[in-house]
């Protein structure tokens, strides 16, 4: 049925629209007694008809805290029958509706100081969003769900203004294109992005803040963007310090290979354990970079792991890549998959490789989670190695030995995969695979950029448009600015290295994306949206993944300069030296941006 969308459907024969939706995030809440409908304009059709609020719902499959609440509240069946009967529920998934996702926490955060995922919005049968807040425990759901329908019925034409003030005070505040008379240079930008960001940088154990630690790449690649034009011993330590320290702690696999999406303490300890895509793809990309910045081998050896971890648990058999890895387990255990207790522990291996890991892995009385310990290096293999009376050679043979018993034992356990393919998150693997095909005795890097490359090519690009994903065999989706600009990315960055022909392919997406997605108001994310949140921006800050304008906008720069489209320059530079009190005032948060104008300046 969701296919068929809800146009011939009447009121009464309402259900959940979500069962057997190609998206396994959607999919998963296709048996709640929510009657979810999925998001398009037919939702507001049918709240205005009946004039109702519509609640959205946001998350994904990968979300420890959307499992939780899907839990909590939209199996229960009070909450679910007053939901069904007084609101239109609606089910997003973000990595089908990033715009969508971008603009709603944006509100989220605005009204509430913070946002996150599960992110509920309430909005108004014309589009303007109402309320907005993260998890919620049932009992303070319900009551919020009660209250503001009583609300919503009695004062509905207040609600309606105060929404519409909202939205007006929320666009009114976003950043405007305006042409700038004098372009900021990297000379003056770069020294500005180290000043105002380094107060927040954790000196003592890496990575920016003192609560969660995430891994931070636009951030991360602009400040060594940044080292690279100018020395700075200070800055320089705080780079290798955080290297080092998410490759070295909780956020990594050092199992399996990869990284987990953040962790929930500042010493980068206790992971949520979700691996995804972007973030294994964007890391590796970054550790690549800092073992040729920084001449360290090792840090190489960090992004061949990563790399290999989506090779061999996140490939589909077309040779595109899988969104993400669960953070809960077969059996509904938050890391359950990677956890281990001294028990299974001792039976597994050796008594000789287990006093290695004991010392390795700080294998004490009391484990770091509910379920066992996960492998964390706490000390150097050479302290292992001096405090074991043995040489770092055996030490790193037994240690090779226990990934591998392990590994062969978690063959016993189940993780839940979202097979969804996603295009922009594929745009930013081919870029990994593209560089690591570069790396000595690398061939299966560049074999999988291929395979990628014509998967991008002969499935999501028709010759005129994107396909947003493909998941179960169906297309989902128009795709949104996100998609076009990492695409474009990932293609230019292939077409360099290995095939020059394809550069004709990444200009007809980069072409595209310019047309659809840029005007003189800025930029959009999506093509089309129903809701009145959001205006054109001269610049659209970084997230997790390395802002779409910024994005679109370098690979615009690269094209041009391969193909000496002066053109392309012009474009890209029309859009880059915008806002200029915003990048001095608030660099953090548009990093991207700032490593694009240090692109465009660089003369190699």
């Amino acid at each position: 049925l969701w296919m068929l969308g809800l146009s011939t459907l009447h009121a009464a024969e309402i259900s959940n629209q979500l069962k057997n939706h190609p998206s396994p995030y959607l999919a998963l809440h296709g048996t709640d007694p929510v009657k979810w409908q999925d998001w398009g304009p037919a939702v507001f059709s049918r709240a205005k008809k009946e004039n109702k609020l519509v609640y959205v719902s946001i998350g994904y499959f990968s979300c420890h805290w959307c499992h939780v609440m899907q839990k909590e509240s939209y199996k229960n069946k009070k909450i679910a029958a007053y939901l069904n009967k007084h609101y239109i529920p609606v089910k997003v998934d973000r990595e089908l509706h990033p715009a969508l996702d971008a603009k709603l926490l944006s509100f989220i955060k605005a009204i509430n100081g913070h946002s996150g995922w599960p992110a509920n919005v309430f909005i108004t049968p014309d589009g303007y969003p109402l309320l907005g807040f993260v998890y919620e425990k049932p009992m303070a759901f319900y009551a919020k769900i009660v209250d503001l329908d009583s609300k919503w019925k009695s004062k509905g034409a207040t609600l309606r203004k105060l929404a519409i003030r909202y939205t007006k005070l929320f666009n009114a505040n976003s950043t405007q294109s305006k042409p700038d008379e004098k372009r900021i240079s990297a000379a003056e930008v770069l020294p500005v992005l180290v000043k105002l960001t380094m107060p927040s940088a954790d000196d003592m154990s890496g990575g920016f803040g003192q609560s969660n630690k995430f891994p931070n790449f636009p951030q991360l690649r602009a400040l060594m963007d940044a080292l690279e034009y100018q020395a700075n011993p200070k800055l320089e330590a705080f780079l290798r310090l955080t290297l080092d320290r998410m490759a070295s702690q909780g956020l990594r696999d050092h199992v399996r290979g990869g990284f987990f999406r953040y962790t929930v303490d500042t010493q980068w300890q206790k992971p949520h354990f979700e691996k995804m895509l972007y973030d294994n793809a964007q890391l590796a990309i970054l550790y690549m970079r800092a073992a040729r910045q920084f001449k360290n081998p090792q840090y190489e050896a960090v992004a061949r792991d990563a790399l290999d971890m989506i090779l061999t648990e996140m490939r589909d058999k077309s040779g595109a890549m899988y969104s993400s890895l669960s953070a809960l387990d077969g059996k509904g255990v938050e890391g359950g998959y990677y956890l281990w207790s001294k028990k299974q522990l001792k039976e597994i291996l050796t008594s000789q490789e287990y006093r290695v890991v004991k010392q390795l892995w700080n294998i004490g009385e009391s484990p770091t989670f509910k379920h066992g310990f996960l492998p964390v290096q706490a000390v150097g293999i050479a302290d292992v190695a001096k405090k074991l009376a043995i040489g770092t050679a055996e030490i790193n043979k037994r240690l090779s030995s226990v990934k591998t018993k392990l590994r062969l034992a978690q063959k016993k356990r189940t993780l839940p995969v979202d097979t969804k393919i996603l295009a922009g998150w594929n745009g930013i693997a081919l870029k990994a695979f593209s560089i690591g095909g570069q790396l000595k005795d690398a061939a299966k890097y560049k074999r999988a950029a291929r395979e990628i490359r014509n998967y991008i090519v002969g499935e999501l690009w028709n010759g005129t448009r994107l396909l947003r994903a493909k998941s179960r065999g169906g297309k989902i989706g128009a795709a949104s600015l996100q998609d076009y600009g990492h695409i474009a990315d990932g293609l230019v960055t292939w077409a360099k290295l290995y095939n020059r022909k394809d550069f004709k392919i990444s200009a007809a997406i980069i072409n595209k994306g310019w047309r659809n997605f840029y005007s003189r108001d800025g930029w959009k994310l999506s093509e089309k949206k129903l809701i009145a949140l959001g205006v054109g921006e001269a610049i659209i800050s970084d997230s997790a993944i390395a802002s779409p304008s910024a994005t679109l906008i370098r690979a615009t720069l690269e094209q041009g300069k391969q193909t000496q489209n002066k053109a392309m320059t012009i474009k890209a530079h029309r859009a880059l030296y915008v806002a200029q009190d915003t990048l001095r005032e608030e660099p953090y948060w548009f990093a991207s941006h700032i490593s694009a104008i240090y692109q465009a300046e660089k003369k190699d």
